[in-house]
């Protein structure tokens, strides 16, 4: 036979490669002469993805060693896989739907799931392709998916996965390791689900910072001073309130206090003093207490700081410190919420807490402290809303500023034929650091929701240890520094998810315990978990619920 010309490399990779899977070259134990055991399992791709350069590469180092075993008469196994990739998944077969004018809840989650799957068997199969030309030596007899054998999986889906994923949840349950409790999460209006730190992009982009004046309860008032770094009094001035500058002001709406640094003499006459939060109707307007915090920086706006526990992450801590009550003022789209009580019922109950009156985290979370004319706007919407309340009632710091300074917000009362100096509100321009969704594209919104929890904290002992013991070695030693203080100071991880597409975590809702506080068995179900209520008192304690008859459709895994 002739030989070609040119030689081809696609045909001929493509035709060795078969030659080698058709052998069972790759599949394990091949080639095995001794007792000794080598496997791998590879970090399984998403199988909406496509390979880039860090697949070629860890891959390549898993082949070598692969291989090399394999050489060397091991009874080798290279385990492939492919994540289900709950997010990316549900926006491709979303974004299908949005091309036919549908959306995905014109459908039953059930319907939406065997759509999900019909995508899956058409075109999940390209990463594993990718990684055949790339000639992976994977045994492809076991190729796995993480939701294989999940109810509702067609034919030729079938395997353990599923089972696999509920019998370790509800193992490292009952082992201590994983909790559910109500904490700030990153929260994806789009996809209307809680994401990790790692699926957020920080973007800079063009921000303002608004200045707002909180009047002190009663009409009081105290001698704001400013002093030189000699202690010489450089400002002088009797205020009735305190000053405030914030980038999102929607979320004055649910302020618990106001904090400033144990430091600042500025403040110090009016600690322990309520303020008023300037925005919402007049006659139920809410009071909030000014505490001391190590957050606020002195040196940064004017060194008080508006506490939101519910919406932010920094805050959240303040507030946990503080015994803050954290209101939640947004739903799962990012509207002002519209459920609940009306506003001046809620306000009521939260001038009472603000003064002093026990409360508990589930209560706190039903009380909606949106005024009824900013229900169910978009947060963006009730922005422009709030800024526009605040200023016309004249609660904005103003500052002078000549003539032809003048932006559009000028006040009103000032005459656009006069050459001097006008009045207009402070507000600072400059670029912010924005949380985007690195999917979905839209602002990340902090949220305090009921979530899942890994105990990080404890899991990463061992890890800890085995560097300070030298069993496992840091190299190069610069980062063993990095290491310690990423460990040392981990957060819990947030592993439950709010979507249609994924595992669904095992949890019924209802009565678990008898009269005498033991366990009551779930019929039909060995994998419920239980737990006997316990009411915390403060946003610092974890929430706990108790489990028993009704399947849970909140949260998914």
């Amino acid at each position: 036979m002739a030989m070609d010309k040119t030689f081809d490399a696609g045909e001929a990779e493509g035709r060795i490669y078969d030659a080698w899977e058709s052998a069972g070259a790759f599949r394990a134990g091949a080639n095995a002469s001794r007792d000794d055991i080598f496997s791998i399992m590879i970090p399984p791709p998403n199988v909406t993805g496509s390979l880039h350069m860090g697949h070629a590469f860890n891959n390549t180092l898993q082949d070598i060693l692969v291989r090399w075993h394999r050489m060397r008469g091991f009874d080798t196994l290279w385990q492939p896989g492919q994540d289900h990739a709950g997010i990316a998944t549900q926006m491709v077969v979303e974004r299908q739907l949005a091309e036919e004018g549908k959306r995905r809840t014109d459908f039953s989650r059930e319907e939406f799931l065997a759509k999900v799957w019909e995508w899956k068997q058409k075109s999940g199969g390209t990463i594993i392709n990718q990684l055949k030309r790339l000639g992976a030596s994977c045994d492809w007899s076991r190729n796995a998916f993480t939701m294989s054998g999940a109810p509702g999986a067609p034919e030729g889906e079938e395997g353990n996965f599923h089972d696999a994923v509920i019998r370790v949840f509800v193992d490292m349950y009952h082992k201590g390791l994983i909790h559910r409790g109500k904490r700030l999460v990153n929260w994806d209006p789009h996809f209307e689900t809680a994401i990790s730190d790692l699926e957020v992009e920080n973007i800079e982009v063009p921000g303002a910072m608004w200045h707002f004046k909180y009047p002190l309860a009663g009409g009081e008032t105290y001698e704001y001073l400013e002093k030189d770094e000699n202690g010489k009094v450089i400002f002088r001035e009797v205020r009735d309130y305190i000053s405030i500058a914030t980038t999102r002001p929607e979320t004055m709406l649910g302020d618990g206090a106001v904090a400033v640094h144990p430091s600042d003499e500025r403040y110090a006459p009016i600690v322990g003093k309520l303020c008023e939060i300037p925005v919402g109707p007049k006659e139920h307007r809410r009071l909030i207490p000014i505490i001391t915090d190590d957050y606020p920086d002195p040196d940064f706006g004017s060194g008080a700081v508006k506490i939101t526990g519910a919406h932010d992450f920094n805050d959240y801590g303040v507030a946990g410190r503080n015994n803050i009550p954290m209101y939640r003022l947004m739903d799962t789209r990012a509207h002002m919420r519209s459920d609940g009580a009306d506003y001046a019922t809620c306000a009521k109950r939260a001038q009472e807490i603000a003064e002093g009156a026990d409360f508990t985290v589930d209560e706190v979370d039903t009380l909606n402290l949106v005024p009824d004319d900013l229900r169910g706007l978009d947060r963006f919407d009730a922005r422009e809303r709030v800024i526009e309340q605040i200023t016309r009632e004249g609660l904005a710091v103003m500052v002078e500023v000549p003539d032809q300074a003048r932006d559009g917000t000028v006040d009103n009362s000032a005459s656009d034929t006069d050459p001097g100096p006008h009045l207009v509100p402070l507000v600072d321009k400059k670029p912010i650091m924005q949380p985007f969704g690195d999917r979905s594209k839209v602002v990340i919104e902090p949220m305090l929701t009921d979530q899942w929890f890994v105990d990080t904290a404890r899991i990463v002992g061992p890890a800890i240890d085995a560097v300070r013991t030298g069993e496992t070695t840091i190299m190069p030693e610069a980062d063993r520094k990095v290491y310690f203080h990423w460990l040392e100071n981990i957060e819990p991880w947030c592993i439950s998810r709010q979507l249609w597409w994924g595992h669904q975590i095992p949890v019924w809702y209802g009565p678990s315990v008898d009269e005498n506080g033991a366990a009551a068995d779930m019929p039909g179900s060995n994998s419920v978990l239980r737990q006997k209520k316990k009411p915390y008192r403060s946003q610092r304690s974890i929430m706990r619920k108790s489990w028993g008859r009704r399947r849970c459709q909140y949260p998914k895994g």
